[in-house]
């Protein structure tokens, strides 16, 4: 059986998009980032026999780029709240930069509320991005394109001002895989549920409960895909109610039961195709 190298496990493991991985042409490439508002970058390209993916929540913003060499576009996602499906194109080559759990990168002309479950045109609300574009096109080696991302990045990434709660809390709900309650936000913060559900909508586009519901369960899909833990202590470890909630919940946010998740990730196919930088 596989094992996942240390490497991969330095990636940020509330953001996992493991059917991206699937509709790989042949490997999925990450590469690692120096700059903690960024989770790491990634490219690959569609297999031919392949359009159709899914997406599942994850907390994280993506700009996503179509590498295709008559007609590059790029794209800003937002977390969905629910798997959803994406439409690919056959053989292209897609490229993009996941940033961490939670943060908005200030450059981008949207507020935090708006990414949630919609994505834009990345021209629409990233001004005087036309020449980095072009400059994404003329180049052939995703590495490369990887690097350009990086540098461009560089010059404009920094996280959007937000308010004093929402960093603790966001840190807090990732720490704790998830597994948090109201009243440990309360006790943290020292303010009112009320306060803390305004701040953190305001900065982040969704409550703390349903970015701890999507934390855990990314957290669930880390662990069964690293560690030899049962279902049902991985349950009790993530606060899940029962097993039965603990299978409910994944299914609904990752289209598969945690089973047929942990024996998919684990063939040698899904694994190989992953390569590392």
């Amino acid at each position: 059986m596989p094992i996942v190298s240390d490497a991969e496990k330095s990636f940020n493991v509330y953001a996992n998009q493991p059917w991206f991985v699937v509709c790989a042409a042949k490997k999925f490439s990450m590469m690692a980032s120096d700059d903690s508002s960024i989770s790491h970058f990634y490219s690959f390209e569609v297999d031919p026999s392949k359009s159709l993916t899914l997406a599942i929540p994850d907390g994280c913003i993506d700009i996503f780029f179509d590498c295709d060499a008559t007609n590059p576009s790029a794209a800003v996602y937002g977390s969905l709240l629910e798997v959803n499906s994406v439409n690919l194109s056959k053989g292209h080559l897609y490229v993009g930069v996941r940033f961490a759990s939670g943060l908005v990168p200030d450059f981008l002309n949207v507020s935090a509320n708006e990414l949630v479950n919609h994505n834009f045109n990345f021209l629409d609300i990233v001004p005087n991005a036309e020449k980095f574009l072009e400059q994404m096109a003329c180049n052939d080696n995703s590495t490369t394109k990887m690097a350009l991302i990086k540098q461009f990045l560089r010059r404009k990434t920094t996280p959007r001002v937000s308010s004093q709660l929402t960093m603790p809390i966001i840190n807090k709900i990732c720490q704790e895989k998830g597994n948090v309650r109201v009243k440990d936000l309360e006790a943290l913060t020292g303010f009112t549920t009320r306060t803390l559900q305004r701040a953190f909508l305001g900065d982040v586009g969704m409550s703390p409960k349903v970015f701890s519901r999507i934390v855990r369960c990314q957290s669930a899909a880390y662990r069964i895909k690293q560690d030899k833990i049962s279902l049902s202590d991985l349950a009790f470890e993530l606060g899940f109610s029962d097993q039965s909630h603990f299978l409910r919940e994944f299914k609904r946010l990752v289209n598969a039961t945690p089973l047929e998740y942990q024996k998919f990730v684990r063939e040698e196919s899904y694994f190989n195709k992953i390569r590392l930088y």
